[in-house]
């Protein structure tokens, strides 16, 4: 893979993650006294080490973080934490884990293409943000379990 390639790419899983923390962030305002709202406002604090992270190595690349995903995504997430919180627990859940598994999936696409010429600590990171996600969605998942299964008690 091309430097300027992988720069791309890594460029793309910023803009998401800054997205990803907003978008927790809102959601956590909006269900406010809730143990969701601890357990959005945790998932946004990794998904801004993430961020943090991923700026480090693309500007170790010697690339710079988009303007894009500083500006547009911090936005885009806070208008769509608030839009999906809006709908409720059960549609915000279904969301974020929508939103999960597109990261997951782009995650997995990217460790397949990238190899050990740009160092180790490249494939960590990106493994690591890979098995947080996976951590975030198997949340996701069970509370809407927990859920739905509340739903038809009632």
């Amino acid at each position: 893979m091309q430097r300027e390639d992988l720069l791309s790419y890594l460029n793309w899983f910023y803009s998401l993650e800054v997205s990803q923390v907003d978008l927790y962030i809102a959601q956590s305002k909006k269900f406010k006294g809730t143990y969701e709202s601890i357990v959005f406002a945790r998932t946004a604090a990794v998904e801004q080490q993430h961020v943090d992270k991923l700026a480090a190595i693309i500007r170790r690349l010697g690339g710079e973080p988009y303007l894009l995903g500083d500006v547009i995504s911090p936005l885009f997430g806070g208008l769509l934490g608030k839009a999906l919180s809006f709908t409720g627990l059960k549609k915000t859940l279904q969301g974020n884990i929508t939103i999960e598994n597109k990261a997951m999936s782009d995650y997995v696409a990217l460790l397949k293409r990238v190899g050990e010429e740009f160092g180790p600590e490249l494939q960590t990171v990106l493994q690591h943000n890979l098995v947080d996600e996976d951590v975030h969605t198997a949340w996701f998942v069970q509370r809407l379990t927990d859920y739905e299964l509340l739903e038809l008690k009632d």
